[in-house]
Formats: C-alpha cells, structure tokens, sequence
C-alpha cells in the first residue's frame, strides 16, 4: 500500500500540468506576437525614415540645382529661407557645406555654438565616407541618426566642390518605441496574469470532475454500490461516467446474484444434508434390520444424494461453460429420437407426482450440434419448466419442421403464473429467480437458464422465451435442420 501511494507522489498531477501548459502557451504566444511586432515596427520605421531622408535630400539637392547658376546674395537667401523652411516640414536638419567642414547654408551667423559642433560632427562622419558618393549620393547611419549626402553644384568651385548633407534623428522615434515597448510589457504580463487564472479555472474544470469519479470509483471499490458518477460538462467526462454507472449497476446486480446463489445454495444444501442425516440416522437405530423400510429410507439418501450432485454439477458446468473450459464439438444426430430420450428422465414425475407431458413432435429431424451440451439445454428447459408449472401440473413439449428457413422449432410451456416484462429479460442472467411464491418448493441453482444462453450462444442457435402473467411461459430454442450423415463421418470440433 505504501508503495502504491509513493508511486502515486511520483505521477504528475493533472491539474498543475494543465496549467502549466496553458501557462507557458499563452507566455510564448505574447513573447512571439511582441518581438515580431518589435521587429516590424522598427523594420517600417527605419525603412520610413531611410526612405524620407532619402526624397528630401534628392528635392532639396535638385532645388539647389536650379539656384546654381544665380550665386549672388538673393539667390543665397532664397536658398536658405527654402532650405529652413524645408527642414521644418519635415522635421530634419539640412545643410550645405564645403568639403573642408564650412557651413554654406543655412547662414553660419545664424547658427547657435551647439548647432555648429552638430554639423562639425556630421562633417566628420561624411567625410570619411567621401569616397562612397556617387552619382545618387550616400546614405547611412551613426548612432540613432540616419544621414543622407551628395554633392551639389550651389555655391560650388571645381577645386571644392560642395555638399548637401540631410539628417534626421531617431531618438523621437525609438523614445516611442520604449514607450510602445513598455506598454506591450505591461500588456504581456496582464494578458498572462489572465491565462493564469483561465488556466487554473480550466484546469479545475477538468480535474475536479475526474477527482469526483476516483472518490466514488473507491467507494465503490469498498463495496458501496449505491454510488452515483455525476455526469460532466464534456461529452468524454460525460461518456466516462456512464460507463462506471453502467458498470456499478452491473456489479451490484452480480453481487446481488451472488449473495443470492450463496443463499439458494447454502438453502438447497442444507436440506439434503439434514434429510441425509436424518435418514442415515433412522436407519441406524430404527430400520437396520428391517429390509423394506431400511430400502426406503436408502432410498431417500439416493435421491437425495442426486440432488446434491446436480446442485454441483451446476455450478462446475456454469464455471466451465464461462470459462470457455469446454469445447462444442458438433456432430449429426436425430434430434428427435434425442429429446424422447430426455423426456424419459421425467417419466417418474408421472408416475409419483402426478406431472403431465404433452408431446408434439416432429419425426426424424437431424440438426448438427454438441449432442451433450444441447441434452443439457433440453433438460434444463423442461425441468424448469417442471418446476414453475400450474397446479395441473402439465408441460408442453414439441418439436415441428418450420416452413421457411431450414429450421426445427423445440418449445416447452407451462402453466404458471408466468413472468412479468419488466423481469422477463433478466430470466437469462446468472443465479436469477422470479421472486413469486410457489405453492411447491422450487428447485435449483439459477444456474439452469444461464447455462442454456452460454451454450446457445456459443452454437449461434437463435432462442427466446415468452410469458403472459396468469397463462405461463414458453421457452424456444431454434435448431438448424441436416439431412442425416452418412455412417463414419466425425464430428467437427467448434471453439
């Protein structure tokens, strides 16, 4: 036992590994959507930027173009007033300058100490790309600031040429990028505070119902039958908790049977045993020495003796049939000539008590089955009906040819009180009684019916029964009809 409880410790709970799942789902899932938003924000952003630095380098470079040939002061501040004005709409630094770091435009005197030192680095930075210029003019990046330059003829001598430098920093951009990336954190850790408790709900969810069929599974286990597995809100759940209803159902009917077969045998062997007793007894000290009461009295013991054996024999037959022990091992026989031979074993319930067999029976009908096993279907059939007949005490027999099908229909019927519908069904099963009271004392197991199913079933034979209350029951039993076999054929054996 405390093995099987460390062994328990060991399992995994059900309940935690569901969340943790959940969990680590929903934390990938905002980890993936926030860095490939991050990547694609920042992606557009800087592809936005290179691309604008780029269209206003180019405009403002083609603008300065046409003021090329006009160098004097008009043209020098109509150049600046455009290039300032340029640089606001779009929120950049332009400015045009001498390859030897002097500022062309804007107007040097106009520029503060800070915006000189930002232009003196900017030349640098250019500078030591100068050779990369092309036609198109240069384009790249130093820290958050994106650059864009090429040469231009304003203001420009062949010794020293001019050029025209476009900036733009990204500290705005990226400080909202923080702040957007700060925002998706917080949003993150709510969205995975929320899986959480989603998580944990779901989790219980599902594992609260299996908690509640394990505890009544073990109840059930200590014998509590009367244990009901609630049904669940999922089909499975739902589907599982049938299924232990239906199989608590059924082992409290087997328990029942059982405790109930311990009873009619503890019941049916008692009162052989006393008559054995007792009878063993008189004849000890009563009836030793007188020769016809002693042979009565023997007598006694003997049919005793053969209750008792068929009361085991019952048993060990339903234990082997069960158990698949026993083979059916089919032959050719005249069914007929078989059943006038059972029939004989009831022939002194005619003479001693009175019973009343009324045949109806079909000539030299052959049918292919276990000769043993069906002799103990049809003695089965006809002593209980014996034992549930009326008080006329008569049993139909019959055996008839059917018109269609190739078949041979065996019925016996009595004449008792007969089986309600509700308990009809359940004739079959194991240890069963009709609980009726009987003006005589029936005998047997509840084995009778249950080893006429096993081996009918087993020779696919097609059976059944039918009763009225107040008219009694019939029994049938369909036998497949052969022609006869030839002599020295064998028998076929059949699992």
């Amino acid at each position: 036992m405390k093995s099987e409880k460390k062994g328990l410790k060991r399992l995994r709970s059900l309940n935690i590994t569901l969340w943790k799942n959940f969990c680590f789902l929903a934390f990938f899932v905002i980890l993936l959507v926030g860095v490939i938003c991050y990547l694609i924000v920042q992606g557009s952003i800087t592809g936005y930027t290179q691309d604008k630095i780029r269209g206003v380098g180019v405009s403002v470079g083609g603008q300065l173009k046409e003021m090329a040939n006009n160098a004097n002061l008009a043209s020098l501040f109509s150049a600046d007033e455009y290039i300032e004005k340029e640089a606001f709409e779009n929120n950049v630094n332009i400015a045009v300058m001498t390859l030897k770091g002097d500022i062309v435009l804007p107007v040097d005197q106009r520029m503060s100490e800070s915006e000189r030192e930002y232009w003196e680095d900017a030349h640098k930075s250019i500078i030591d790309r100068i050779s990369e210029f092309e036609g198109s003019g240069i384009q790249f990046a130093t820290g958050n600031v994106f650059t864009y330059a090429e040469f231009t003829p304003f203001a420009s001598s062949p010794e020293s040429p001019n050029y025209i430098a476009v900036r733009y920093s990204m500290d705005v951009a990226r400080g909202t990028m923080g702040f957007v990336q700060r925002y998706m954190i917080i949003l993150g850790i709510l969205v995975i505070l929320i899986a959480f408790l989603i998580s944990y709900s779901m989790a219980q969810k599902i594992s609260d119902p299996l908690k509640s069929l394990t505890t009544s599974a073990n109840k059930m286990a200590k014998g509590d039958y009367s244990v009901k597995f609630a049904s669940a809100d999922y089909r499975e759940m739902a589907q599982l908790s049938d299924a232990l209803n239906y199989a608590c159902a059924e082992i409290k009917k087997s328990d029942d049977f059982q405790k109930e077969l311990l009873a009619n045998v503890s019941h049916d062997l008692r009162t052989p045993l006393t008559m054995i007793k007792a009878y063993a007894s008189m004849i000890k000290e009563i009836s030793g020495d007188d020769r016809e009461k002693r042979d009565k009295h023997l007598q006694v013991i003997i049919d005793e003796s053969d209750r008792l054996a068929e009361l085991v024999n019952d048993v060990l037959n339903m234990s082997k049939i069960s158990s698949d022990m026993n083979r059916i091992n089919k032959k050719v026989f005249n069914l007929t000539d078989f059943l006038y031979g059972i029939m004989q074993k009831f022939e002194y319930l005619q003479e001693l008590k009175g019973y009343s067999f009324e045949t109806d029976i079909d000539p030299d009908v052959y049918t292919c089955a276990d000769e043993g096993k069906i002799g103990q279907v049809l003695y089965n059939l006809i002593s209980n009906a014996v034992n549930y007949t009326g008080e006329d005490k008569k049993v139909y027999v019959s055996l008839k040819l059917l018109t269609e099908g190739g078949r041979a229909r065996f019925t016996v019927r009595d004449t008792g009180k007969g089986i309600s519908k509700e308990d009809l069904p359940s004739i079959w099963n194991r240890y069963y009684r009709v609980k009726e009271t009987h003006s005589r004392p029936v005998k047997g197991t509840g084995l009778g019916l249950p080893i006429v199913k096993t081996i009918l079933e087993k020779h696919s034979f097609d059976f059944g029964a039918e009763s009225e209350q107040g008219k009694g029951s019939t029994f049938r039993v369909d036998f497949p009809v052969v022609p006869p076999e030839p002599p020295g054929s064998s028998a076929e054996p059949v699992q």
